[in-house]
């Protein structure tokens, strides 16, 4: 598959550079504090030491408008698709080292909620650089670029992937894919989700360290 970058007019469609704000100081605390493990993810979805910098004030009053947001990380080494998410809102990405995000559009959603993978696009985000993917597109966790793996700043909503307290009652299709607050959850069969969750990615379970030309 293609190599796009978020640079590149073909971005315009998942989401957007964000400029107006310095991010080095969030990306030294970022690389100075949290762990990037050598052969899995993590994710925290809030981190105090993140959230007290002054570039948290941009991304709460600019970019979400005054919402209650949460200010995390998510760090590792990866370089399958396994999944695809999405939120009600945008989610954005602050990129400490080089990364690849795998995206496809939420309208490309079959009616059975099943999604082929030959619709997703790969995106490098440059070392420095600040995306803002929108709502309408669907994505998981990065993709490292090189052996010293990624570390990316994750900015949503608040409360946005707790756990459920309890399972909404199913009353349409999209129900079955809620996994956390405010995330609905795509699996691939080889993607080593949780039995719960809902496996309707078909096609090839995406790896960057094969499939990128």
């Amino acid at each position: 598959m293609k190599l796009y970058n978020v640079k590149d007019p073909e971005f315009k469609e998942y989401g957007r550079v964000i400029d107006g704000c310095d991010f080095s100081e969030m990306l030294s605390v970022l690389n100075a504090n949290t762990e990037c493990p050598e052969n899995s993810v993590i994710y925290v979805a809030s981190d105090s030491k993140l959230e007290s910098l002054k570039a948290a004030k941009f991304l709460g009053e600019n970019i979400f408008g005054k919402m209650p947001i949460e200010i995390g990380y998510c760090n590792g080494h990866n370089t399958k698709l396994n999944a695809l998410e999405y939120h009600r809102d945008s989610e954005i990405n602050i990129a400490a080292n080089d990364v690849i995000l795998l995206l496809a559009k939420k309208h490309e959603i079959n009616d059975d909620y099943t999604l082929d993978t030959s619709n997703v696009k790969a995106f490098l985000v440059p070392a420095n650089v600040a995306v803002e993917v929108y709502a309408t597109s669907l994505h998981y966790a990065p993709c490292h670029v090189t052996d010293a793996g990624f570390r990316v700043v994750v900015v949503l909503p608040k409360h946005t992937n707790e756990e459920l307290t309890s399972k909404p009652e199913i009353l349409t299709p999209e129900d079955k894919l809620l996994t956390h607050v405010n995330k609905w959850l795509i699996g691939h069969p080889e993607g080593g989700c949780s039995k719960d969750a809902f496996i309707g990615l078909t096609g090839k379970n995406i790896d960057t360290s094969e499939d990128i030309e």
